[in-house]
């Protein structure tokens, strides 16, 4: 697996930014909500290139908030397209993507990377992936939804999702009630309708 062309990749959340600044993190995605104000925790990273997205984590439209959208996703894909262009320039890198909890935006964020990356990876293979690098993780099923159709990956990437949501279900029963309460209920759902 080509994995991004970069020899390290790390998913956290804000908390945990602190925490890698001495990891020699040579590119950063930040998933920001808009209203949040700049991160200091970057004043102490090395040089890195950076990119700031922001809007909510949400998958259905709320009063007041920013619901990712089809050009958010092409953003990420930009950027992914940047780590490609500069691969040979390199000869080690760090990746970090993070969002708020580092648990949904930003392990879609690099889900997308890598499935642009290593776009004849089986998708359960790319999930099985995201999960060692961040057992936690929770992709947002919309974001996942529009990498899906602009990857041309014909639904098979949401398919893995549901299997991806089941077996998070399954290892991690409090994401049920968790992830009701954020109002996922729907995603929820698609894991447990296999």
């Amino acid at each position: 697996m080509k994995t991004l062309s970069i020899s390290t990749l790390t998913i956290c959340g804000i908390e945990e930014l602190p925490g890698n600044s001495a990891r020699e993190v040579t590119h950063v995605l930040s998933v920001i909500d808009p209203d949040r104000a700049e991160i200091d925790a970057f004043g102490t990273y090395g040089e890195h290139h950076r990119v700031t997205l922001r809007f909510h984590d949400i998958i259905d439209p709320l009063p007041g908030q920013i619901m990712p959208t089809p050009e958010h996703v092409g953003e990420i894909l930009n950027f992914g397209e940047g780590l490609r262009g500069t691969a040979s320039g390199r000869v080690k890198g760090h990746l970090l993507v993070h969002c708020h909890m580092g648990i949904s935006r930003s392990t879609a964020a690099m889900m997308t990377l890598m499935a642009q990356a290593d776009a004849a990876e089986d998708e359960d293979a790319l999930f099985a992936r995201l999960r060692e690098i961040r057992p936690q993780a929770w992709p947002n099923s919309v974001m996942i939804g529009f990498a899906d159709e602009q990857l041309g990956r014909g639904g098979r990437l949401t398919q893995a999702l549901r299997r991806h949501y089941a077996h998070q279900l399954e290892m991690q029963p409090k994401y049920r009630t968790w992830m009701n309460d954020l109002g996922r209920k729907r995603e929820i759902e698609m894991g447990l309708i296999l």
